[in-house]
């Protein structure tokens, strides 16, 4: 298997481990032994498990703003295709995305960097998104539509329908 492949199947297992454990209980043992490699491979490409974790973190906001850039509809109906969008990414990648909404939570300094950049990075594909469309006040557009998926992210937390902004 080529490195830059094994390396990715390490990432796809740590965020199958992080989602199931939490970022505390998680090993790097734990991730290895979910690949089928030692934990010293492991190491061999993420020096600590915070570095692995960023990797997870850095993957995921790639893919939400790669969706988000992706959505092509009329501006009155490009929040509700970017929601859809959205709610596809939760079926396809749902561990990933819930990690990545939810990496805020972990109070490591560089993990909060990586979050506060993440969701940075994603509000301005979505107001860039929205400028383009001439929709009223971008900014605010797009922080109330991260809230809107946030409270998605808690509803499917808390599994609690009744949270879910389509509700």
């Amino acid at each position: 298997m080529a490195k830059e492949d094994r390396k990715q199947q390490i990432i796809e297992a740590a965020i199958s481990v992080f989602a199931r454990q939490g970022y505390y209980k998680t090993t790097t043992a734990l991730i290895a032994e979910a690949v089928g490699v030692t934990q010293p491979y492991v190491f061999h490409f993420f020096k600590t498990k915070e570095e692995l974790f960023i990797a997870v973190l850095q993957q995921s906001v790639r893919r939400i703003a790669s969706v988000f850039k992706e959505v092509e509809a009329p501006p009155e109906q490009l929040m509700d295709r970017m929601g859809e969008a959205f709610n596809q990414l939760l079926l396809s990648h749902r561990d990933e995305t819930m990690l990545s909404m939810q990496s805020f939570t972990v109070p490591e300094p560089a993990i909060r960097q990586q979050s506060r950049d993440g969701f940075a990075f994603i509000h301005h594909v979505v107001q860039d998104k929205f400028e383009k469309a001439w929709l009223p006040q971008p900014a605010a557009s797009a922080a109330s539509f991260i809230g809107l998926g946030l409270a998605t992210i808690l509803a499917e937390v808390l599994e609690l329908r009744e949270l879910m902004p389509d509700c």
